[in-house]
């Protein structure tokens, strides 16, 4: 093969471009990733961390589907908590502070040593494209190189036509110090005709720990665990962060810091109608903390670590826009801030999305079928949220390559699959953002069971490896037997089982029997961690019955195809609201077409029974109808 032609090239190598030229290259096809700057792979541009609510989630799966960014946090980690350990194992979710520089150099690395990918330092310009089939078959550059594919992924972050705002400042930026992606953004217009929106997001600024005073605030310590993001042993060869556990701490702002931003509120590009774009309700700046929710005295604020070898601090929670002088005056008001010196200044950033409506499940583009999108190019936010896309994208861009049809990971299945199928069917007017109450299957779609649900799949499709499948067997296979013996096991006339369901799904809890009838050996690593699925399991084993049931209606639906030529304008009883949204969408399924915001179960019902008639009329070519 030429060395310019290549079966999947990715443009961007933030946590979307990252995962998706991995997975491309696992699959077995040859790769190129283009970035502006190699020494920003994989930068933590906002928050150095990884994990959260549903967040922690979506990266267990990214491991359990092959993917790096779990085993590149554990490496890089400085401080681990498992978040909403006070309620139910279905909402916990792991979240890591991480060593930025750390985890920039180990997924750098990991990606430079993969066998089948290259990396090259370059701005893409243009699209080389076939018109008539509707196909991108390369790439041009500002360092007049031409690259050629057979699949594209487009993992641009924040950088097309990236607008940075310091107060009523504004300068060209993909994010601080990297330059934006304009050509690439006027290509998205003009080349492939494309529907381009504006969003908004921003991020705090860091300050020096030799200026904080540290003892007028709540120390936050790291939680003593035994866990990990990723599944799989770790490798010794990556860089790793050698302090476990670095403290955060908590503040709160007061009515000062209010007053200064209400003082201010006239140098404030979002207030002076300066930026368009829509930022997320989820996260909002300061300001709109201040302007939106008055009757709130203080706001809680963390500040962080950024790494075992810096002494900046991200402050999070007070993300801003506002001028320097007035940045400056905000966090010298918070205790224990009264002399910070900040090192680097917040800012907002506005860039061009794609709507994501103009994308499958696949993440494949419904009109360039070998383009992929993933990232905030499709209207997210979050380096997990990108990251799953990402390997999700490269897999689908490898099968395409290959010349199959891709393939979509189901919401029942996944955290990842939720996102996804969000995006395609509702409304993204703001930068998405996960969290568990948007998946109805959260008793399934637990952070302690991704491998459970998803390495079957990952193995079979070539996405994970063979060394890591024999490793998710064994614990399987481990599962399996425990939860026989558990079951089939009595105590005081009860079994082993019965009892496991006393500890409500913690498995720290006070044991109702004594060990040694278990016949587990709790020195053995796989083995404490299978005794605590098995709590977890019993726990809510009644539950999963129902939701089981529930994922076998859904998955009747998804059953009913709807294909590409179907009429809906044929269709007599749907809303005109409907019918636009169903022309826009156009839902791959019946159950898909039910998730779309104002589909009713009675416009369903009518779908389903025109489908029923299309078929017909398809199945017999010579009727009446035909």
């Amino acid at each position: 093969m030429s060395d310019n032609k290549y079966d999947v090239i990715v443009i961007g190598a933030g946590h979307a471009g990252c995962e998706a030229a991995l997975a491309a290259a696992r699959m077995g096809a040859k790769t190129l990733i283009i970035t502006v700057n190699m020494d920003h792979i994989a930068q933590m541009s906002c928050n150095p961390a990884i994990g959260g609510i549903a967040k922690g989630q979506v990266v267990r799966e990214i491991d359990a589907l092959g993917g790096a960014q779990g085993k590149i946090t554990d490496v890089a980690a400085i401080q681990f908590r498992m978040l909403n350990i006070a309620k139910g194992p279905a909402v916990w979710s792991p979240r890591a502070q991480c060593d930025k520089v750390c985890f920039q150099r180990a997924m750098k690395l990991e990606m430079e040593r993969y066998p089948g990918l290259d990396i090259k330092q370059a701005m893409v310009t243009a699209f080389i494209i076939d018109d008539r089939r509707k196909l991108i078959t390369g790439v041009e550059t500002d360092m007049g190189d031409s690259f050629y594919c057979a699949s594209l992924v487009l993992a641009n972050g924040t950088f097309l036509n990236g607008t940075l705002h310091y107060g009523m400042v504004n300068m060209p930026g993909g994010r601080a110090g990297d330059p934006p992606s304009t050509h690439l953004s006027e290509a998205l217009r003009e080349q492939l005709g494309l529907r381009i929106g504006r969003l908004k997001t921003g991020t705090p600024p860091r300050i020096l720990a030799k200026t904080i005073n540290f003892t007028a605030m709540q120390f936050q310590q790291s939680d003593i665990h035994e866990e990990n993001f990723s599944y799989y042993p770790g490798e010794t060869a990556l860089p790793r962060a050698q302090q476990r556990d670095m403290p955060c701490y908590m503040v709160y702002s007061n009515d000062i810091t209010a007053g200064t931003v209400r003082d201010n509120l006239h140098l404030s590009p979002m207030y002076q109608g300066k930026i368009k774009g829509i930022g997320t309700r989820y996260c909002p700046s300061f300001e709109d903390k201040v302007v939106r929710f008055p009757h709130h005295e203080r706001h809680l604020l963390y500040l962080e670590p950024e790494g075992e070898f810096t002494d900046e601090y991200y402050i999070n929670g007070i993300s801003t826009s506002l001028p320097p002088p007035v940045q400056v005056k905000m966090i010298r008001s918070i205790p224990g801030m009264e002399k910070a010196e900040i090192s680097r200044y917040a800012y907002a950033i506005e860039y061009d999305f794609i709507f994501p409506d103009q994308m499958e499940r696949t993440t494949a583009n419904k009109i360039w079928s070998n383009l992929f999108t993933a990232g905030q190019i499709n209207g997210t936010s979050g380096y997990e949220e990108a990251a799953g896309q990402g390997l999700v994208a490269g897999m689908n861009a490898a099968i395409t390559a290959a010349g199959k049809e891709p393939v979509a990971l189901p919401r029942d299945l996944s955290y990842i699959g939720v996102m996804l199928d969000d995006l395609v069917t509702k409304e993204i007017v703001e930068p998405y953002r996960l969290f568990t109450s948007r998946a109805e299957y959260r008793l399934h779609l637990r952070q302690d069971n991704a491998d459970l649900r998803l390495s079957e799949f990952a193995y079979n499709i070539g996405l994970l490896p063979e060394n890591k499948y024999l490793e998710y067997c064994r614990y399987r296979d481990r599962i399996n037997d425990r939860t026989a013996f558990f079951k089939a096991e009595k105590y005081q006339g009860k079994t082993l089982w019965s009892h496991l369901k006393q500890l409500k799904g913690d498995a720290a809890g006070l044991l109702p029997f004594p060990e040694e009838i278990t016949a587990m050996d709790m020195s053995d690593r796989l083995e404490r961690r299978a005794f605590r699925q098995l709590v977890i399991d019993s726990h809510y084993e009644g539950y999963l019955r129902r939701e089981e049931e529930s994922i076998a209606k859904l998955n009747k639906l998804e059953c009913w195809k709807i294909p590409a030529a179907f009429n809906y304008d044929a269709v007599k009883g749907l809303k005109n609201e409907s019918l636009m949204k169903l022309k826009k969408v156009l839902p791959a399924t019946l159950a898909q077409a039910g998730r779309i915001d104002g589909i009713t179960p009675a416009e369903i019902a009518l779908l389903q029974v025109h489908l029923t008639r299309f078929r017909k009329q398809s199945n017999n070519e010579t009727g009446p109808d035909a």
